[in-house]
């Protein structure tokens, strides 16, 4: 039995960053499937600076030239005014919002020691700040309409670390942070909210990915953001890594963990090898801050701890 294409028509939906890159590819996706599109992007450069209008409207003349509709958008994420009027764009436009995918973003990469403020709140404005201040207006739209998806670009760089990106990897984590609330909240509206950490050839990162770069184009990376986007996507919450069509799935997970005998730091030194390990039954994965207070609650009520000590 043939399954369905997985359709957009009559959905709207918002990406970020879309004049180039991986904003454009899932921008041409999703219109290829019936999507309408808002392009939304400050058209500046890697770390930020400049602007133009040129990068979105050229993506949407590649929309409407394959017979799609798009409309482009040049606010900027980082500030609250900037995700309304990005937001109501959208709804201006085509009178409503189903899809936001939050994937503008800049590099600004230095070692950590010579990093300064500028530095550091240009890439969380964009990056972290960016995704809050568009997804809020969205959200309560969804949330009133009863439906929506959102997608979260994270990063590897975030969740596993990278040399001279303290300022990218901590916006990149707080991302991942924000996608496991955003979920929790819209579970009960009708909103999935998930991210994935993309590896993909583009101009950001043109002088990293060295032989790789062939084989994890940016269109590798949309239809996995097609189907997080799309009603039939049946999971929320969650983290993937995707490049070049392999996806993973990204989770954080806690060991089984030790009720220390005595509560001291002699005790976490002599009992820390156990502390680390997993156990026979591998690792525990929470759901939420309740959930893991209930693994918390279990392991002492085991030990025989009064949970006030």
């Amino acid at each position: 039995m043939t399954m369905p294409e997985m359709r957009f028509d009559g959905r709207v939906c918002i990406i970020t960053g879309a004049g180039g890159g991986l904003g454009r590819s899932h921008a041409l996706e999703l219109a290829r499937r019936g999507g309408k599109i808002l392009v939304n992007d400050l058209g500046g450069s890697v770390n930020g600076t400049g602007a133009s209008s040129s990068a979105s409207q050229l993506v949407v003349d590649e929309i409407t030239s394959l017979g799609g509709q798009a409309v482009a958008n040049h606010d900027s994420v980082a500030t609250p005014a900037g995700g309304e009027a990005i937001v109501q764009a959208a709804l201006s436009a085509f009178g409503r919002v189903d899809v936001l995918v939050n994937n503008a973003g800049i590099l600004r990469d230095k070692a950590f020691h010579k990093m300064n403020p500028d530095t550091i709140d240009a890439v969380v404005d964009v990056h972290l700040k960016g995704a809050l201040y568009v997804s809020q207006p969205a959200f309560r739209w969804m949330r009133e309409q009863g439906y929506g998806r959102i997608i979260n670009t994270s990063s590897a760089s975030g969740l596993f670390g990278n040399f001279g990106q303290a300022n990218y990897g901590a916006a990149k984590a707080g991302l991942a942070g924000l996608t496991r609330v955003l979920a929790l909240e819209g579970a009960g509206h009708g909103i999935a909210v998930n991210a994935i950490a993309p590896i993909a050839s583009t101009r950001m990162t043109a002088d990293l990915l060295g032989e790789l770069a062939p084989r994890v184009s940016p269109d590798s990376v949309s239809p996995m953001v097609a189907y997080l986007a799309h009603e039939d996507c049946s999971v929320n919450g969650n983290v993937y890594s995707v490049a070049g069509g392999r996806v993973a799935r990204v989770v954080v997970v806690e060991t089984e963990g030790v009720v220390l005998p005595e509560n001291s730091a002699e005790a976490v030194r002599d009992h820390l090898a156990l502390i680390d390990r997993p156990s026979v039954q591998g690792y525990h994965e929470p759901s939420s801050l309740d959930d893991e207070t209930s693994i918390i609650a279990k392991a002492l009520s085991n030990a025989l701890i009064p949970l006030d000590e």
